[in-house]
């Protein structure tokens, strides 16, 4: 089983769900270009909870915006974005396990085997939590077909 290393965290958020495109390889509000919602990837690491980043540290990754808290953090993830930006570029892995693409909140997440996981239901995150290894074969199993199918 894979280690469990970070607090779950979230509350519902029924409008960020209705702008999140699913359309793309990583999740981005269609609106405002940003990447999870404009939260810090690297404060889940750092934090172990999600803060929402700032204008004044932004670059550009995947063909999103992403934000920071400050500077330290925008450098860790432009060296690293394979490793802070969310696994399945913030898609669900529940709903990839099943075959679509659903984008997961950034406010339901979990770091596991070190990589950041966002979820689309709490409930979600939660059995992704019991059992991490199931749920990551099976969507790592189709992560690769659905990610094709995902614009560029």
């Amino acid at each position: 089983m894979i280690g469990v290393l970070a607090i779950l965290g979230g509350q519902a958020c029924l409008p960020f769900l209705a702008r999140a495109a699913t359309t793309e390889r990583v999740m981005v509000n269609r609106y405002s270009g940003l990447a999870i919602e404009g939260f810090d990837p690297v404060a889940y690491f750092t934090d172990a909870r999600p803060l929402i980043g700032r204008a004044d540290f932004e670059a550009w990754e995947a063909g999103a915006v992403w934000r920071f808290r400050n500077e330290s953090n925008r450098a860790a993830f432009v060296a690293h974005p394979d490793i802070y930006g969310p696994r399945f570029g913030g898609y669900d892995p529940i709903d990839l396990a099943r075959g679509v693409t659903f984008a997961g909140n950034p406010r339901f997440w979990l770091i596991s085997g070190e990589r950041l996981y966002l979820f689309g239901l709490e409930a979600h995150r939660d059995a992704f939590a019991a059992d991490p290894s199931h749920f990551l074969h099976e969507a790592n199993l189709r992560w690769s077909d659905l990610e094709q199918g995902l614009a560029q």
